[in-house]
């Protein structure tokens, strides 16, 4: 299958670049910015992960106008060209996150569960509606919602590895929010998975089935790194240090399940999250 992805240089999409090639597809990148007409001809299948990070730097205003104009207004131009094409590929994956479900406590949420409220829910729902014009062109569309990719070669976990290996790592504010977590080696084979299989549509969670605590998580890291977890950072620290930034993403709890991907049949490779980070990590 011919296959052409957007955000191919980040940690995900390189990472499925090199799987789709070792499977024998042919890969492209799709540009930056959707201004230009793309020809989809003999296209199979389309990834949609370009975005501006929202975990590089404090939510500013104009912060977080880059994230949801990059996500929002890039899908939409690509998903405009995918519906207008003469030559429509079978399948378009689309990114979008579990900070679709906001901030839930301890509530058990899969992809029948309702948007959260908040900046990251309005942009995850703004972000996956801009996908719609392919969607109703007839392209089966799936809005991959990813939880905190696991990887010592970017991402949230590679942030968390200095302070851990000094045995400087704790829980973060009082450790209950819950953590969904996915490995990239299941990451990546949730996405091929989705696109090699015609049941999978719609909105579909890309995490582990089974999310962890923040105590949960740093005990396990620290136990993978055989380093002491016993510095705590309070909540207050967390807003003082990173802002509303800090409150979503590192104080937010978020239980989400992956019921259409196991309904589907896929089998993680890393359904634990011991054996997941000691295996990331090794």
């Amino acid at each position: 299958m011919k296959v052409l992805v957007s955000g191919s240089s980040g940690l995900v999409g390189s990472a499925l670049m090199e799987n789709l090639q070792a499977d024998g597809h042919e890969v492209g990148r799709l540009p930056r910015t959707f201004e230009q007409a793309i020809d989809f001809s003999g296209v199979g299948a389309v990834v949609h992960l370009a975005g501006e990070s929202i975990a590089e730097g404090r939510w500013t205003d104009a912060k977080k106008k880059r994230i949801e104009e990059s996500r929002v207004s890039g899908t939409r131009q690509l998903a405009e060209q995918l519906a207008s094409s003469s030559s429509k590929p079978a399948v378009f994956i689309c990114a979008s996150a579990i900070g679709f479900y906001g901030d839930r406590a301890d509530e058990t949420l899969d992809e029948a569960s309702s948007a959260g409220s908040g900046f990251l829910p309005d942009v995850c729902k703004n972000w996956e509606a801009a996908a719609k014009p392919a969607a109703d062109a007839g392209i089966r569309t799936v809005w991959i919602r990813t939880g905190i990719v696991l990887s010592k070669k970017g991402g949230a976990l590679n942030k968390m590895l200095p302070p851990f290996k000094m045995g400087a790592g704790g829980i973060l504010g009082n450790g209950r929010q819950y953590m969904s977590w996915i490995s990239l080696e299941d990451e990546i084979g949730a996405i091929c998975f989705s696109i090699e299989n015609a049941v999978v549509s719609g909105p579909v969670n890309l995490v582990a089935p089974n999310p962890a605590t923040n105590l949960e998580f740093t005990k396990a890291l620290g136990k993978a790194l055989h380093r002491p977890t016993i510095l705590p950072m309070p909540a207050f620290a967390v807003r003082l240090l990173f802002g509303e930034m800090g409150d979503a993403l590192l104080l937010g709890s978020t239980r989400v399940l992956p019921k259409k991907l196991i309904e589907a049949g896929y089998e993680f490779c890393h359904p634990d999250l011991q054996s997941a980070l000691e295996d990331v990590l090794r």
